[in-house]
This record gives C-alpha cells, structure tokens and sequence, in this order.
C-alpha cells in the first residue's frame, strides 16, 4: 500500500512538472514572436532580384524593393497578434493582423491600401461580397484583398516549383491568410515568406509555402 501511494506521488509530480513547463513555453512563446531573419540557404545559380519600373515615392529605390522593405521595417516593429476593429483603419497600438503586414508594406512605397480597396469597392461593387462599406476595416479582410490583386495587380504563377517567379516584395494570398514573398529562400530556391499568422510564430519570417497546398493568388504590385 505504501509503495502504491508514493508511485501515485511521483505520478502526480511528474505530471505537475510537465504541465508547468508546458506552460512556461506557452507564456514565452505567446506573442514574442522575433523579427530575426532567416539565412540564406539556396546554393543553386543566381537568381536576380526583380526591380519594379515604378518608384511611387520618388525615393529613388523602386516599389518591388520598397514593398519588401516595407514589410520587413514593419515586422521589426514586433507586432503583437490581435483582431480588432480601428477607426482610421491602421492599428495604432502596436498590433494587427496578416493583412497589416501588406498594408504597411505598400504605404512604404507610397500607397494607401485602406483608400485604393475603398476606391475599388465604389467602382467594382459587385465583385465584392459587402453589404456595407467601412474602410476602415475592408482593407483589413484577406477576402477583399483576394478581389482586389485580381483585379488591380498581376497575376503571377502559384507553381512554387517555378523558383524565379517568385520575387521578394511579391504578394501571396492563401484560402485564410496573406503574405509578403522574402528575398531569401530555402534550400530548394522556394522563398520564405514575410507575414503575421498567429501569436505563437516564432519568427515574422517562415518557410512557409511548401507546407502548405491553399495558394490562392501570387501577385506583383506593377500599379501606379
């Protein structure tokens, strides 16, 4: 009976124990993701970096490079994960969503994302599924902005197996998700991607579009 009491003891302690590890992991993993990039891995033949024939901004650096750029200065601002509605549009408090990541990418090459999805809702209505406009969050939704690169910006492969289509400051959209295309790849030349998908990423930058078989759209902002 003794032994049968100290071998349900240390049952209990084991289990104590590894319930309270699992929830220090969750507490230092939740909403700490890091802006550190990936390396480098692709070893095969160069691949040239594809250079807009558009600076929007005038700031002499091109809107492929300052869409990518866009994305990266905003993920090293250390978004925390949160959906919520924003009078304005833009989230002020130092949080947002996958499509916020889009959104300030663009405005690093001199577009408003929040006016251009607003602007295309007046013009092309019918396309989208809205019952009533808000710009403030139409711009925030990835199923608008599925109809809004269709519509607004060119359509590229989604054959990742197609390496050098694939551009650092290109757009992707998944069936629930959005994302920015990096300009540095894995080991198989498929890009990583630049994008906020939940608060327990380990890094803003994933590799990302081989695990996963719901690629809706692969875009490239030529727009001006």
């Amino acid at each position: 009976m003794k032994n049968k009491k100290i071998m349900i003891r240390n049952a209990f302690l084991c289990l104590l124990i590894v319930v309270l590890l699992y929830s220090a992991l969750f507490c230092m993993r939740y909403q700490h993701t890091s802006s550190k990039r990936l390396a480098e891995r692709w070893r095969g033949d160069d691949i040239a970096q594809y250079h807009s024939p558009l600076d929007k901004d005038g700031d002499e650096m091109d809107d492929q490079v300052d869409i990518l750029k866009g994305a990266i200065n905003y993920v090293n601002t250390h978004p925390k994960y949160k959906s919520a509605y924003y009078a304005g549009g833009y989230p002020n408090d130092g949080c947002g969503v996958c499509t916020d990541v889009v959104a300030y990418a663009l405005k690093e090459a001199g577009y408003d994302l929040m006016e251009l999805v607003s602007n295309d809702i007046e013009i092309h209505g019918d396309m989208y599924d809205i019952e009533i406009p808000d710009q403030n969050i139409d711009f925030r939704r990835v199923k608008n902005l599925y109809v809004f690169f269709n519509l607004n910006a060119e359509s590229l492969t989604t054959d990742i197996s197609k390496i050098s289509e694939w551009q650092g400051g290109d757009i992707v959209i998944f069936k629930n998700h959005i994302a920015i295309v990096s300009d540095r790849r894995n080991q198989h030349g498929v890009p990583y991607v630049i994008h906020h998908a939940n608060p327990f990423q380990k890094t803003y930058e994933e590799d990302f579009l081989e695990k996963h078989d719901d690629i809706r759209g692969h875009y490239r902002w030529n727009n001006g």
